[in-house]
């Protein structure tokens, strides 16, 4: 597989578990506020997981989302912090944690990936914003 090719797929399944995660922790959330904020990330995250699969399918690459196993330990995880404690603080906490490491994860593969097309490196760093971005709107809800 050649570097646009690996770049999209990571674009494709960090925001996939984006979508899956958020649309998870909406239907856990009880403070309307929050899910507000909440059904706002979803969005963005379905934004960009469309454009990574269009992209990927224009090129002719092969989509390459997150495996079965994958979805259902990030499921039960969700599902085993939030038994106790399901305030959106707690929640805000979580989601800080993922889109940190989303944030490493895609300077990362920027560095790797810097012959990637222009096309695609823009929207690894479009993602990267919204990493960076609700992880400074989750602040408010510590």
């Amino acid at each position: 597989m050649n570097g646009n090719a690996e770049l999209l797929n990571f674009i494709y399944q960090n925001s996939q578990m984006g979508v899956h995660t958020i649309n998870q922790l909406m239907e856990i959330s009880e403070d309307e506020e929050f899910k507000m904020h909440l059904a706002s990330q979803y969005a963005e995250y379905q934004d960009i997981h469309k454009k990574a699969q269009d992209a990927l399918n224009e090129n002719g690459y092969d989509e390459k989302g997150i495996g079965a196993l994958d979805k259902i330990k990030t499921y039960l995880m969700v599902n085993i912090q939030t038994l106790t404690d399901k305030s959106s603080s707690h929640i805000a906490e979580m989601l800080m944690v993922g889109s940190n490491m989303g944030i490493i994860n895609a300077i990362k593969n920027l560095k790797k990936y810097s012959d990637a097309e222009p096309s695609i490196k823009v929207l690894m760093e479009r993602l990267l914003k919204i990493e960076e971005n609700n992880v400074q709107q989750l602040k408010k809800f510590l």
